[in-house]
């Protein structure tokens, strides 16, 4: 299994950079995971539009969605790649999705999308991926984390989340923890949100293999963040960025 990332800014991108989207791929499947402002384009870099097998989505705020718009025109109205994209998102956010894009009253967003309800520990199967999403600590609307398996290794992406007992569940023993850290020591803190040392106890409670620190705010360090959670976590640590290449092993 092998994650690219797309962009990983949080809350919103700096100059020249993309809020938060990865590419997990195994076996030929391609995996969108979030699709936040400038990933539609650094994925089209990767592979072509039509080669995405399908979408997870881990909740409603507009940096981990908003370029599902741009990709919907691409498949729909550009002809790249067929109706029916499986995309799992949390409850509620098929409904509000389909409200951004109609065509004469027709709900076309689920045209091109097959828009699916992920729910609370209730596993799927994507391709060769085995997914079991997880109720995260948010605000404003239900947000998941989701425990990806494919080839007998685990990826464990937390999207948004404050710290509680079901993000380390969901990353217990995975090989790569992929965290939000939207904040450092310094920062104030929220319960909705990780800061970089938060992330590294969760990895450490978890006993993960590998950290990689994401959805960090633009105006923060990463060098900053990386040694606050090396901290709290004596594991291999990296921070997300554009084009980092990650093989999710041993």
């Amino acid at each position: 299994m092998k994650l690219t990332v797309l962009g990983a800014q949080g809350t919103w991108p700096g100059p020249g950079g993309e809020a938060c989207g990865y590419l997990l791929t195994h076996e030929g499947f391609h995996l969108w995971v979030d699709a936040g402002t400038g990933t539609f384009a650094r994925l089209q870099e990767r592979i072509a539009v039509e080669e995405v097998g399908g979408v997870l989505i881990t909740h409603g705020h507009p940096d981990h969605f908003l370029d599902l718009i741009p990709a919907f025109y691409a498949r729909h109205y550009g002809g790249l790649g067929s109706p029916g994209l499986p995309l799992y998102s949390p409850e509620g956010f098929p409904d509000r999705v389909a409200l951004l894009v109609s065509e004469r009253g027709r709900d076309v967003m689920a045209e091109a999308y097959d828009l699916r309800t992920a729910r609370d520990r209730e596993p799927f199967e994507l391709g060769p991926f085995s997914v079991t999403p997880f109720e995260m600590v948010h605000v404003g609307v239900p947000a998941l984390g989701y425990r990806i398996e494919a080839g007998g290794r685990v990826l464990a992406y937390t999207g948004d989340t404050g710290p509680c007992a079901q993000a380390v569940e969901l990353a217990r023993g995975a090989q790569v923890l992929l965290a939000e850290a939207t904040y450092q020591n310094a920062s104030e803190l929220f319960p909705f949100h990780l800061s970089a040392a938060q992330a590294g106890e969760l990895a450490s409670d978890a006993g993960v293999g590998r950290l990689v620190l994401t959805h960090l705010l633009p105006i923060l360090d990463p060098a900053v963040s990386a040694r606050e959670a090396a901290a709290t976590f004596a594991g291999p640590i990296e921070v997300a960025r554009r084009g980092l290449v990650v093989e999710v092993g041993p």
